[in-house]
């Protein structure tokens, strides 16, 4: 049974979540909040294998939340619900670890499909999320240019760029990977170098691009 904490104020929204969830028969929402500082307790309190996060809540917002969470040893992954109007959090939520974006509308398939995925260490983003934010990146600074033969990423490489998205430090890369801080940061400037970008953010962004995530 995958364990889910749900965190929305919008009443309706919560009870067709977790009704839509239920009906799954391997997913139970163990934990309800109706504000940002209710869901920190919630997953501070309780272990959930994945967290359903609105962006727009009282008190704390989703991305506060998620800036919350950074302090934690052991955060669970968080899918973000939203309708995406601003292509700034977007971006935001990307950089502080969001493994996944999900507009409100979606199925009950790509809900439970996406949790699955999340939990099993994947990422899941909405293609028209990844082609609105992508657009975003363009229109704030050019990407420098790849060299002219880029090749594939590494095993390694890959998985760096997993734990990139996922939000983790280069420290924290280090540390799960059992390599020296040097190598990590070694292995990153390869992948802007592969991928054409020049951060983390247009690597993970350009990864979920070319189907790397």
């Amino acid at each position: 049974m995958i364990k889910v904490a749900l965190a929305d104020d919008q009443t309706l929204v919560r009870q067709g979540i977790r009704s839509l969830l239920e009906l799954s028969g391997d997913f139970a929402v163990v934990s309800e909040a109706t504000d940002g500082e209710e869901a920190l307790r919630a997953v501070r309190s309780m272990p959930v294998d994945a967290l359903l996060l609105d962006v727009r809540m009282p008190k704390k917002t989703g991305l506060q939340v998620l800036e919350a969470m950074r302090m934690m040893a052991s955060p669970p992954p968080a899918i973000l619900l939203t309708t995406f109007d601003d292509d700034g959090v977007a971006l935001a939520g990307i950089k502080l670890g969001a493994r996944g974006f999900l507009l409100k509308d979606v199925s009950l398939g790509q809900l439970t499909s996406a949790l699955r995925t999340v939990v099993a260490g994947g990422t899941i983003w909405s293609p028209a999320v990844t082609d609105r934010v992508l657009r975003g990146i363009d229109r704030i600074a050019p990407a420098f240019e790849a060299s002219a033969t880029a090749e594939p990423l590494t095993k390694r490489e890959r998985e760096v760029l997993r734990l990139m998205a996922a939000g983790a430090s280069n420290k924290e890369i280090a540390n799960a990977l059992g390599a020296a801080a040097g190598t990590v940061k070694n292995h990153a400037s390869s992948i802007f170098s592969k991928l054409g970008v020049r951060d983390r953010t247009r690597a993970v962004l350009k990864g979920l691009d070319l189907g790397i995530l």
